[in-house]
């Protein structure tokens, strides 16, 4: 940022790695700054590299656009002084910065289905309009993030290190872990066996990673830190547990906690709008399978980290992850309950 300075800055503190902050300057411009998590992504550099060039390809698709245009639908990231795209401070932690998109929102819980339908035509666009990037350029950049036979391993040595206090208070939870395993297991064999297709995937398809204009029509994919090679099934599973569930991932009152099929419609429609013909008929059968899978992976890495002592994600009390997983597992058997009628 030549010739400008710092006016003033604030935590975004929505996310559960990384540190980001919302940067304004003297010329009253506005930035997004974000330290990744070097603990928690080893090869941050390859990281930085696969969010760029995604969003330069996806900036070249929106070529008919005007720049300012295609600032408000793609994240644009800055680049330092020596033409790269991130810069590592003196205690080797790495930052990137892009243009603060004006006139936008996000949320943390959906409150309606046009917000809903306009989440999946963003996600659906996002997959869509990079189904022509070679997957293969990327980085796996958290190696097996979504792999679940990888997620078992981690809760089983979770387990053998655990307190019993931490096993005792969890083993209703442990024991659903273990029971639905086969079933879990599904759409990995198919990944492993070559009958899905391997994308550009997002990878944390979260609603708070959607971005809208003030009238509540999508903008913007943003967080693209976990972009890599993937199915499909893991950005619409992941977005399908986050946009349906009626309360806060980590509320405490689970009968506050149930799963939203008016939502999954809505999603469903704008998802598969968006993708067009880049998706099969074979990929799509599997989708109700995917949110299931996604909502029980998040509350099997929940209930993980809670038993390895909370080493991963950021929490503010002592029983945050386990309430975490309690409500994943709470929205995953209300969407078990209403399977026959959102399909």
């Amino acid at each position: 940022m030549p010739d400008q300075e710092i006016l003033a800055f604030e935590e975004l503190s929505t996310g559960h790695i990384n540190d980001t902050y919302l940067v304004t300057t003297t010329r009253k411009h506005r930035y997004v700054f974000q330290k990744i998590n070097k603990e928690v992504f080893i090869d941050v550099p390859a990281l930085m590299a696969n969010k760029v060039k995604i969003s330069l390809h996806l900036h070249h698709k929106l070529a008919m656009l005007t720049e300012g245009q295609r600032h408000r639908r793609v994240l644009s990231y800055l680049k330092n002084s020596d033409g790269g795209y991130f810069f590592e401070d003196k205690d080797g932690d790495f930052w990137n910065a892009t243009y603060y998109i004006f006139d936008s929102q996000n949320f943390e819980t959906v409150f309606n289905a046009s917000v809903a339908y306009e989440c999946g035509k963003l996600f659906g666009g996002f997959i869509s309009q990079t189904q022509d990037y070679d997957a293969g350029d990327l980085i796996e950049v958290i190696p097996r993030f979504h792999d679940m036979s990888f997620r078992y391993q981690q809760f089983d040595e979770a387990m053998k290190n655990a307190t019993r206090d931490r096993i005792s208070k969890s083993r209703s939870l442990i024991d659903l872990v273990y029971f639905k395993k086969q079933e879990m297991m599904v759409l990995q064999e198919l990944k492993d066996l070559g009958k899905i297709k391997i994308r550009v995937t997002h990878n944390d398809t979260k609603i708070s990673n959607a971005l809208f204009d003030l009238q509540g029509k999508g903008l913007c994919v943003i967080d693209t830190d976990t972009v890599m090679p993937g199915i499909v099934h893991y950005d619409f599973g992941d977005a399908i547990r986050t946009i349906c569930n009626s309360a806060a991932e980590d509320e405490r009152n689970l009968n506050k906690i149930k799963f939203n099929k008016d939502f999954y419609k809505a999603y469903t429609k704008g998802y598969l709008e968006a993708l067009g013909d880049t998706i099969s008929d074979f990929e799509i059968k599997y989708f109700p399978l995917a949110a299931k899978t996604m909502i029980f992976i998040m509350g099997l890495r929940f209930l993980t980290d809670y038993l390895n002592g909370d080493i991963y994600y950021k929490t503010n009390y002592r029983e945050h992850n386990l309430v975490r997983s309690k409500n994943q597992f709470k929205l995953l058997e209300s969407f078990e309950t209403l399977m026959d009628t959102v399909l």
